[in-house]
């Protein structure tokens, strides 16, 4: 028998047969006696190899089905999920579906998106997000052990390794409803990764490194990504604690991010509704400094956070969330927005591609900028309240002094208010972070509390 391959499935085939379960399973919700349905239907097949310390750890195939069922009788929702397509398997979900709504307590928000709002299924664009890679298991595990090998040759101040591993997947969506919306799209998200450990005296400290693509032809040279992986390591060693202060703060782009996922999180209906949000009523108000621009780009091509519909099959649109500082929209599902008594922002399942607008130069610019603080590249533990915006959190990184870094830094705490956080940011870096759905470059705020000895 042949090694199993992640070209065993070709999306591109599968999605018309999705298509048509997805709308002989919005037959049967009617067969049975449901008001509305709506169903998603995921197809992945991928390949994961990884090694450590020069030996091969895993090799992994993997081809998973989910079929999840949503009906509605009158008000009443329920749901129900399988991964099994057959004729019998469907018509025992859809029943599981109904019969959970005939008990669900009544929600008067409940429901489909209006008809009219419906994206158009038959002329959703192409955004070119599908880019199959054959890359067999041999392949990928020479491909991880390069990675590997050139970060622990890098120095000798590296003694080990987590591993370095290579995943290559890709699939098939398909959301329908019954107010005639069927939509799909294929994909494909290839990466590369490596973890190592470095030792100095008694001291050890891990870092990594990865790079992700739609494409793998875009992905970083595995020899680049494993010495990446091992100059970060190295460059940990040494670690001091700082004194307890409150001075300039720097968080490098690969954590600049989280510092916008929290904004994301206080705009979302769901923590809007539940009065859960630290920015309620915020809309129309300064949230930021007035020159920051925060928006959203769902249509670019080969971008790993583009799609042309949301979760409730309304077609995507370009938006700004911040415009000169302001607070321009929330994020909004129909049901969200309907709790609120305001417009869907066509985000049921979240933003597609955010950007954060610089306006300033690379790392090194703003560490000049800076003068004398704390570069952040590490964040330890969940000290964030969404409903208060108190944010304290472990952190490591280096202490800054006259522009340039001096040494790094553990074991410190950085501590503020979200409000106060945003509204003091000075500066957002052109050194962008391209590998998530959330793009920005450094932040530079320009006072926050530092717990240290």
């Amino acid at each position: 028998m042949g090694e199993p391959s992640n070209a065993v499935l070709d999306p591109r085939s599968e999605e018309t047969r999705l298509k048509t379960l997805a709308d002989d399973i919005l037959a049967e919700a009617a067969r049975q006696g449901a008001d509305a349905c709506e169903v998603g239907i995921s197809m992945d097949a991928g390949l994961s190899a990884s090694v450590r310390m020069g030996d091969v750890e895993t090799v992994e195939f993997n081809r998973d089905q989910g079929l999840g069922i949503t009906v509605y009788l009158g008000k009443r929702k329920g749901s129900a999920s399988t991964s099994d397509s057959s004729p019998k398997a469907i018509r025992e979900t859809v029943k599981a579906a109904c019969d959970i709504a005939r008990y669900a307590s009544e929600d008067p928000y409940a429901g489909l998106a209006d008809p009219v709002l419906m994206a158009d299924g038959d002329a959703l664009p192409d955004l070119d997000l599908y880019h199959p890679w054959g890359i067999d298991a041999g392949q990928a595990i020479d491909l991880a052990m390069q990675c590997e090998d050139a970060g622990r040759a890098f120095s000798n101040k590296i003694v080990n390794s987590d591993g370095a591993s290579v995943s290559s997947h890709q699939g098939c969506r398909v959301y329908g409803n019954s107010n005639g919306f069927i939509g799909s799209y294929v994909s494909s998200r290839h990466s590369l990764s490596a973890v190592l450990i470095g030792m100095q005296g008694d001291e050890m400290q891990r870092d990594y490194w990865y790079t992700v693509s739609r494409n793998a032809n875009e992905l970083e040279k595995a020899v680049a990504v494993g010495k990446t992986a091992a100059e970060r390591t190295v460059r940990r060693l040494g670690a001091r604690k700082v004194g307890t202060a409150e001075v300039p703060v720097l968080f490098a782009p690969e954590v600049a991010s989280g510092l916008i996922s929290h904004f994301l999180g206080a705009i979302s209906g769901g923590s809007l509704y539940r009065q859960a949000s630290f920015l309620l009523d915020h809309l129309g108000k300064p949230v930021f400094p007035e020159w920051m621009r925060i928006h959203e780009q769902p249509l670019l091509k080969n971008m790993l956070g583009s799609a042309s519909f949301d979760n409730d099959g309304l077609a995507t649109c370009a938006k700004d969330f911040i415009t000169d500082g302001v607070l321009q929209h929330y994020i909004l599902s129909t049901y969200s927005a309907r709790k609120l008594g305001m417009d869907s922002t066509a985000n049921a399942g979240g933003v597609n591609n955010l950007f954060v607008q610089s306006n300033a130069g690379d790392l090194d610019a703003l560490l000049k900028q800076m003068g004398t603080g704390l570069l952040v590249t590490e964040l330890m533990g969940q000290g964030v309240n969404t409903v208060t915006g108190d944010y304290s959190r472990g952190a490591g990184g280096f202490w800054v002094d006259n522009g340039e870094i001096q040494f790094p830094v553990s074991e410190v705490t950085i501590a503020g208010n979200l409000k106060d956080i945003y509204r003091n940011i000075v500066a957002v870096g052109n050194d962008v972070d391209r590998r998530g759905n959330i793009q920005t470059g450094s932040i530079l705020i320009s006072s926050m509390k530092l717990a240290g000895e």
